[in-house]
């Protein structure tokens, strides 16, 4: 089975492991390695599948809480929303094959985390995604392809998820010229269990039954994970034989199968064939367990003619599973697949050895110890660097903004792709699919779906500033999590826990690993001080083309609970005639903000420190006034401060207002943090006020809602105009070369 590879140095390089990987196999397996066990650690040891830049730093995420079932380490996090249900979620990254095959990257991105979700034994119910994208408005080669890339994600997005019936509900999109050459798609999904129904990644009891199930294996998707663990240039535009290509159709059928799988008592554990395909899936399952498994690939269903050893091991086709089942229910198990019109096979057994030992027609192909594989994976302690960058930053000049009025200011911002409106994306989705959707895309903040089972709803947000990111790593990822908590607590839910995608650039580069460590320790902080534990999540690193790394961007997604899905609170006015109330304190916070990179093109500034108890009173404040039914909306104030969400807000609700607030010239723009807007009726303002005190929040009222003006201290907008621009800029933009 030991054969001397020739040519091992540039067998190693197109593997990406180094001599030093090379000799650790070689003392780990006791003899020099075959193709096919070469392949295996390189699958199993690249960054994508060992995090072996990021394991450093992932250790001390806070993980547990008494609402928590399961943390990292599974397919998903899942969190106790009472009455016996539970919530699965997670957020993966597809960003490199994304860039390569928009369509086909973005719709296998939404193929996997569905899988994760679906394998715990639940189904899914809710989908948000979070994207960013470089310079799409122009007519440069760069501004075509880019415009290209978002309608082809869109489109992957959408069609995927609308042929699963699953709603996509939400998400955010945004734009900075660091993503040109590196664009990013992560995907998130939530299903629903009951909590004590949730299904393992395990592989145990000697001589139970493997089995392979879903679709047929191909050559697609080929060194899918090492691809995913290396940076760009222009050669990686030819990559495209390393893109998964999906089928969602086959996945309704996976997931329908699994769902009546779960009903029976034949499974012992079960993993959704993702990353690195039959590899991981195997060495995972079997690693969980401390056991061994014998599988014979000549067994799995496959695709192609002449397909080898190597190939099946390391194809990332999509829609397939491996289960172990219990010994003697293995006719049972392939009986529910078939009915479903599904490739189902025993192509192994769990064994006693701690070995994986794969066969070819009777043919011993590999022998590899499974421990050793994840256990021994390199863990790199790469060197860290503060960028240089940051000095120089640190100082703003707002006065040639200044010496502009605040109509003028307005007008530019609220043309800005980061603020209008996306329907021209968010239509393409079905988010009405299940019934369920009660706050849907658009509407502002968190999204909402309600859960039949206990008459609850579950509130979900996606966000991060990558500008805030840029200038302060730390305090831009803990911002991350303190937003997409903020967004939750507007709908009047208790925001509970996280899932995370920490997208940064090449970690060989030490300023690059510094903004990493930076961003864990960022969100370590929040969610300790927010109570919100991480439940599970991703890492992509090597976003970098020709050799410039995108900002850190650490998307953060935040799982709320409202106790009744009849409090579900909306970001629109209700009313004519309401009151408009502004929490919280304004500092004149410009690091990073809307106001200096659309007025003078710049990202610089600081961020000052985080007052979490501020935040955390104004959660509190919003679901307990929600609760005692005295706000008719709420909104947070994010990029633009208050002047822009309360455009967003006029636009969205079809009616305008009228506000003289105690802020000044540019404090219109201010993006302090822990604050909002809220309307209420005139009769509610004593109790809101008094509440807002008893809470220690600061509170002005700043004026009513009123019929078909925007205006705001010397600021004023027609509303149709207002609302012309936030609902057609975008498409505009999207659709000038069409």
């Amino acid at each position: 089975m030991s054969q001397q590879l020739e040519n091992i140095d540039e067998i190693l390089k197109a593997h990406k492991l180094s001599k030093l990987d090379y000799a650790h196999i070689k003392e780990i397996l006791g003899r020099e390695p075959n193709l096919v066990e070469i392949g295996i650690f390189s699958a199993m040891w690249s960054e994508h599948c060992s995090y072996k830049s990021s394991k450093k730093y992932l250790s001390g995420f806070p993980t547990k809480a008494p609402w928590v079932i399961q943390g990292p380490g599974e397919n998903a996090g899942v969190i106790d929303i009472g009455d016996g249900m539970a919530a699965v979620f997670k957020m993966e990254s597809h960003n490199h094959p994304s860039y390569i095959e928009p369509f086909q990257g973005a719709a296998t991105g939404v193929g996997g985390i569905l899988r994760d979700i679906f394998t715990m034994g639940a189904r899914p119910v809710a989908n948000l995604n979070s994207l960013r994208f470089g310079d799409i408005d122009g007519n440069s080669e760069t501004n075509r392809y880019l415009r290209h890339l978002v309608r082809g994600v869109v489109d992957g997005i959408g069609s995927y998820g609308n042929c699963m019936g699953i709603p996509t509900v939400g998400g955010e999109m945004s734009f900075e010229s660091c993503y040109n050459g590196n664009i990013l798609v992560n995907a998130f999904s939530l299903g629903l269990a009951k909590a004590d129904e949730i299904f393992y990644a395990k592989a145990e009891g000697v001589g139970n039954p493997v089995i392979y199930v879903g679709s047929k294996t191909g050559r697609d998707g080929l060194g899918g994970a090492v691809m995913s663990s290396d940076s760009f240039t222009e050669e990686s535009k030819k990559l495209r034989p390393t893109v998964q290509v999906g089928d969602p159709f086959t996945e309704k059928l996976l997931l329908e199968a699994c769902l009546e799988l779960f009903k029976t008592d034949y499974v012992i554990g079960i993993q959704d064939m993702g990353a690195a395909g039959l590899t991981s899936s195997s060495f995972e399952m079997a690693g969980r367990s401390g056991s061994g498994m014998r599988m014979y690939l000549d067994k799995v269903p496959a695709r192609e003619e002449r397909m080898t050893p190597y190939e099946f091991m390391l194809s990332e086709s999509q829609e397939r599973m491996l289960i172990c089942a219990k010994k003697g229910s293995e006719d049972k198990v392939i009986e529910i697949f078939k009915k479903w019109d599904l490739d189902a096979e025993v192509i192994g057994e769990v064994t006693d050895t701690g070995r994986m030992e794969l066969f070819w027609h009777g043919e011993k192909v590999a022998d590899i110890p499974v421990a050793p594989v994840s256990e021994e994976a390199p863990v790199l302690d790469r060197p860290i660097k503060e960028p240089s960058y940051l000095k120089e930053i640190k100082t703003i000049n707002l006065e040639p903004i200044k010496a502009k009025s605040n109509q003028e200011i307005f007008e530019k911002l609220i043309h800005s792709l980061d603020v209008v409106d996306k329907s021209w994306v968010y239509s393409q989705y079905d988010y009405t699919v299940q019934t369920n959707t009660q706050k849907a895309p658009g509407s502002l903040d968190a999204s909402v779906i309600r859960v039949k089972e206990n008459g609850k709803a579950l509130a979900l947000s996606s966000d991060c500033n990558p500008r805030y990111c840029y200038i302060d790593p730390k305090k831009g990822a803990a911002l991350a999590v303190v937003e997409s908590g903020r967004n939750v607590a507007m709908t009047g839910a208790r925001p509970l826990a996280i899932t995370d995608c920490l997208n940064y650039g090449n970690p060989e580069n030490p300023e690059v690993m510094w903004q990493f460590a930076k961003g864990c320790e960022g969100i370590k902080e929040a969610c300790s001080a927010l109570n919100t534990p991480v439940v599970s999540g991703n890492v992509s690193l090597y976003n970098e083309t020709n050799g410039e790394s995108i900002f850190p961007t650490p998307s953060i997604a935040m799982v709320g609970l409202n106790e009744s899905q009849e409090r579900v609170l909306h970001s629109k006015f209700k009313n004519e005639g309401d009151i408009i109330v502004l929490l919280g304190k304004t500092k004149g916070e410009y690091g990073g903000s809307l106001l200096l990179k659309e007025m003078q093109n710049e990202i610089r500034g600081e961020i000052s420190d985080i007052d979490y108890e501020k935040e955390l009173k104004l959660w509190d404040f919003i679901i307990k006034a929600n609760e005692q039914g005295l706000l008719e909306s709420a909104k947070d104030l994010n990029i633009g401060g208050l002047a822009i969400a309360l455009y967003k807000v006029c636009a969205i609700s079809n009616m305008g207002c009228n506000v003289k607030t105690s802020l000044k010239d540019l404090e219109l723009f201010d993006e302090s943090q822990s604050r909002a807007i809220v309307s209420l009726k005139e009769e509610n303002l004593e109790k809101v006020l008094n509440l807002a005190n008893e809470l220690g929040i600061e509170a002005e009222v700043i004026g009513k809602t009123e019929s078909n003006k925007i205006t705001i201290n010397d600021i004023t907008i027609d509303l149709e105009k207002a609302k012309d621009i936030y609902f057609n800029t975008f498409k505009k933009v999207i659709e000038q070369d069409l």
